[in-house]
């Protein structure tokens, strides 16, 4: 009774300031939480068309959580974000809200006349609904399978601007509906968008507004900025009511008489009023709020002790953990204002650029996407991991952004030669420039860091060639820490949503959720075949069972034709000495790839395996014709070991 009385007593009090500290027509409101203001205006009570650009009128439904933007009669979308210095809009299609398999009956349509235009961080994806096609063809995609009531039989989505897709408008001619939508493209990847694109649409996609006038200059003289639908003419609001245009020196509302003249006793009763209002209002707020606060914490102990430990992490605790605390205009000018021409990578959740400090110092600038606040995670949880390690196999983070900047940056040291992947199957791959010697020595330093990482309870979630950064010398640099995760020694898994990549992720951790230190051993698994092979872990231009290199080197291992992949630019067919290392390494690439977590072995064996069979290998005397087809016949009672089921 005690709180209602208080809350009432609030809302006197809004009541009569707003009664008389609103004198604009234009000013902002709010609507579920979030302000509404220039260049938008609430719908239901703003009846003037002055206030806002034409379209960007948005409802406020009473029963709703969220503003409404409504593009066309049939397009509508619920408003998650505004950011206004960053001119963007985070929109959910209304079909996906709260829809656990939606159905997208439109495309999304912006009029240029809107003045909106797509964010750089979007993608394309598009429904095929009950699509007829000649059973000859196969297709590279699967049918989605959350709900074949909406979807029907044969209904498809693919990511637009993809080699995937172009195959699949080849092949499938007629459908009964074909839709186009936009999500962020962080959020989905080519092939998993089967799983991701119910979540991937339940986060929306972000737009950015043109606003060519200076608002800023109407809001310094007390105005309210508006906009004349009829004329297309910016205007301003004045305090004393009146419209005024856009004029060439930027004048409107100099010399508006700010209202009427009041007697001096008038001003200091209406100024202690509101003054002893606002005190009275912040300290029932902040009364509340530690009531509300005590209530969430007794509530939820886990959420609490979790988001604390978070927030503890501040600035000074990145310095104290020898991190520099970089200031964003620092890093813009290190990278020539983040120039396309410096980028080194673009990966899930943001860009890599090269820059060069005041100091001379060569970096490496990761800038994190925006409009998600998976990114902040992403940005604390990898200062918090990289900041506590050190090891010479590991890529150093120099410092970041403060933890509570709108730009989320990490600046690590720069390596550079580029990646793993980048040599053996990219950009700077060379016939005979990565010789096997140097290709058993990266696989050596990269199983060494992560044997560190699982000794330090880290899981790294995403051990590929794409994250193994190499310098001059070939020596292993391992990268991206975003998803990793903290694993307690005395745990035997941790539950979580499988994050990973395809091609690399653990299929146990896939179908169970289950995380362990062993599904960074599958993923290891992976990157060895790709160094005896020379192969990418994915390419959807092979056969369908194919597409997966793990399938492809357990199928060779099995059958005893190893040497059909392995490349031929290592010498397997002219040296006995490599041949047994590679058919060495292959056996225990092959037990890693195990399908069941308990028939593969620890980081540690692993390492230990690599270091046996480099140290066997400098050793010539001891390699002989028999040790070779010891190897052979060892990989021949390996056949009991059952394949990884890729067909999840």
């Amino acid at each position: 009774m005690y709180m209602g009385a208080l809350l009432r007593l609030i809302l006197l009090c809004a009541f009569f300031l707003r009664l008389h500290g609103n004198d604009t027509m234009c000013s902002p409101k709010s609507c579920h939480g979030r302000e509404i203001r220039y260049p938008f205006s609430e719908l239901e009570q703003d009846r003037n068309v002055y206030c806002s650009y034409p379209g960007f009128t948005l409802s406020c439904p009473a029963d709703g959580t969220h503003p409404i933007l409504t593009i066309s009669p049939n397009n509508s979308y619920q408003v998650t974000h505004i950011n206004y210095s960053t001119q963007s809009i985070t929109l959910v299609d209304i079909d996906a809200v709260g829809n656990r398999c939606p159905r997208i009956h439109h495309n999304i349509t912006i009029d240029n006349m809107l003045q909106f235009h797509y964010n750089k961080d979007n993608k394309n994806i598009t429904f095929y609904y009950n699509c007829s096609f000649n059973s000859t063809y196969l297709l590279p995609v699967k049918p989605i399978q959350c709900s074949l009531e909406d979807f029907g039989n044969n209904s498809y989505v693919v990511l637009d601007g993809t080699e995937t897709a172009s195959k699949f408008k080849r092949r499938v001619p007629r459908c009964e509906e074909v839709v186009t939508t936009t999500v962020q493209k962080a959020e989905v990847s080519e092939l998993e968008l089967r799983e991701q694109f119910v979540g991937a649409m339940g986060d929306g996609f972000v737009l950015n507004w043109y606003t060519a006038e200076d608002c800023r200059k109407c809001e310094s003289q007390r105005g309210q900025c508006a906009f004349n639908n009829r004329t297309k003419e910016f205007m301003c609001y004045c305090s004393d009511r009146s419209l005024r245009p856009n004029s060439s020196n930027g004048t409107y509302c100099k010399g508006v008489n700010l209202g009427p003249k009041r007697h001096p006793w008038q001003k200091v009763i209406i100024g202690i009023t509101a003054g002893g209002g606002t005190a009275l209002i912040l300290v029932v707020a902040f009364f509340v709020f530690l009531q509300y606060n005590k209530r969430r914490k007794s509530d939820h102990p886990y959420l609490d002790s979790r988001s604390t430990s978070s927030a503890n992490f501040s600035n000074a605790d990145f310095q104290n953990c020898g991190l520099h605390i970089f200031h964003y205009d620092e890093l813009r000018d290190a990278t020539d204002n983040f120039d396309p021409q410096k980028q080194l990578g673009d990966g899930g959740f943001g860009c890599v650029y090269h820059g060069r400090l005041p100091d001379g110092r060569a970096v490496a600038v990761k800038r994190l996407y925006e409009s998600n606040c998976k990114r902040a995670e992403q940005f604390m949880n990898e200062v918090e991991i990289l900041s506590r390690l050190r090891h010479p196999n590991l890529v150093q983070l120099y410092g970041c952004t403060p933890r509570k900047s709108h730009k989320l940056l990490l600046v690590y040291e720069y390596i550079p030669n580029g990646t793993l992947a980048d040599h053996l199957h990219g950009d700077l791959a060379k016939p005979g420039s990565l010789p096997w010697c140097t290709r058993l020595n990266i696989a050596v330093e990269t199983a060494s860091a992560l044997v560190y990482l699982h000794a330090s309870d880290i899981i790294h979630r995403d051990v590929k060639t794409n994250n193994i950064l190499l310098d001059e010398n070939f020596s292993v640099k391992v990268a991206d820490f975003g998803i990793s995760r903290p694993f307690p020694f005395n745990v035997t898994h941790v539950s979580t949503v499988p994050q990973g990549t395809p091609g690399y992720l653990d299929p146990e951790y896939h179908k169970r959720y289950q995380l362990t230190d062993k599904s960074d051993v599958y993923s290891f698994g992976v990157v060895l075949m790709e160094l005896i092979s020379s192969l990418p872990a994915v390419d959807i231009e092979r056969e369908e069972n194919d597409i997966n290199l793990s399938s492809i080197a357990i199928n060779k291992i099995r059958s005893h034709t190893i040497c059909d992949i392995v490349d031929q630019n290592l010498g397997f067919d002219l040296n006995c000495d490599t041949r047994r290392m590679i058919m060495a390494v292959a056996e225990l690439g092959f037990r890693c790839l195990q399908t069941s977590k308990d028939m593969r072995p620890t980081m540690a064996e692993v390492l230990q395996n690599l270091k046996d069979i480099q140290e066997q290998g400098s050793d010539e005397d001891k390699v002989t014709e028999e040790d070779n087809d010891d190897v052979v016949v060892f990989l021949k009672a390996k056949q009991s070991m059952h394949s990884p089921d890729f067909r999840h």
